[in-house]
């Protein structure tokens, strides 16, 4: 059996570090605001005749092989553990190899390793036969990614993934919901300028100096957070109204809040970028993911995405080339033969 499986990547514009519990339920509606971007993670899964089970990344350059399930689920480390800990989870009954390759750069803050577990466990699913609905897909995704990074994880990565398009995520007591916010793909295309600034510190570690201080009691980021949770709920309404100048500036108040949780969130090269993209055009900036490094996104009149995307550049940073991905997690199977 031969299984290939690829999802989006994303880009979140408001109300992030808000979806990991429970720091949802200290503000009222609260909401997280993304878009999937056609950067994908790709997994190419074949079965074997054999027990062995081979893992190899195609970006990273990593390959590492075991004789059997039971061989890999006694392995005390692993040099690929996003693939490793998935197939400890789903424990298929054959032998495979299991090759997965990512559009992401290392470490760009927009979502690359969830959307390559919500890849490569959507794979499994089919593989095994498991049925897991998409739903609880990405609970397992999401529980499978704290086992790896050892700190809380929030599911506001996943649903770009899972859905493709621009997503609300609601977050409350009664549990997460994503709801489609209906822009046009153009539109948003049209004044989206995404920039990589080189490989940031570890996110996970991020959130969890953000979050271990708000769980601590500093007002401070407390009071950034009820400003964040604000402005997410302002940045959906703007993006339904399709108000641009509005959405720009919730961008960049969004920033403004957010680079202040922690020491290290912004970088030199980061606020330089902001401020030579202002000049150019750009209505609103925001680091994406935890911060540190990674990708920025700028949101630019279209008039002017060209000059600020040349102004990027000048400054030494990567300007990705990106378009709204439409559609969601996708798997086909193929059985027998080459």
């Amino acid at each position: 059996m031969r299984i290939v499986a690829q999802s989006a990547c994303r880009v979140d514009l408001a109300g992030g570090t808000l979806d990991i519990w429970p720091l949802y339920l200290y503000h009222e509606g609260a909401v997280t605001v993304n878009f999937a971007v056609d950067r994908y993670t790709h997994c190419r899964l074949e079965t074997r005749a054999d027990r062995r089970i081979v893992l190899r990344s195609r970006d990273l350059g990593v390959e590492e092989s075991f004789d059997s399930l039971d061989a890999l689920c006694a392995a005390p480390r692993y040099r690929l553990p996003l693939a490793a800990f998935l197939v400890r989870f789903f424990r298929p009954a054959a032998g495979m190899v299991l090759d997965t390759d990512s559009e992401a750069p290392a470490g760009a803050g927009i979502a690359g390793s969830s959307s390559l577990i919500i890849t490569i466990a959507s794979a499994l699913n089919r593989l095994t036969g498991a049925g897991y609905a998409l739903e609880k897909l990405r609970e397992i995704c999401q529980n499978v990614e704290a086992q790896i990074i050892r700190v809380p994880t929030g599911p506001q990565d996943y649903y770009p993934a899972m859905y493709g398009g621009v997503s609300a995520i609601e977050l409350g007591p009664g549990g997460i919901r994503r709801r489609e916010i209906p822009v046009r793909p153009e539109e948003l295309d049209a004044r989206v300028v995404l920039a990589y600034t080189g490989l940031p510190r570890n996110s996970g570690i991020n959130n969890w100096e953000v979050m271990k201080a708000y769980l601590d009691g500093d007002r401070r980021v407390r009071r950034n957070f009820d400003r964040i949770a604000a402005i997410a709920t302002g940045m959906r309404s703007a993006l339904e109204r399709g108000d641009w100048n509005g959405a720009g500036g919730l961008l960049r108040l969004e920033w403004s809040h957010r680079r202040r949780n922690a020491p290290g969130i912004s970088t030199p090269m980061i606020d330089r970028l902001v401020a030579v993209a202002r000049k150019a055009g750009a209505l609103g900036a925001k680091v994406c993911g935890a911060g540190g490094g990674g990708c920025v996104c700028f949101l630019v009149k279209p008039e002017a995405k060209e000059k600020v995307a040349a102004m990027i550049e000048r400054e030494g940073a990567r300007v990705l080339p990106v378009r709204v991905a439409a559609r969601g997690v996708q798997v086909k199977v193929s059985r027998g033969g080459p």
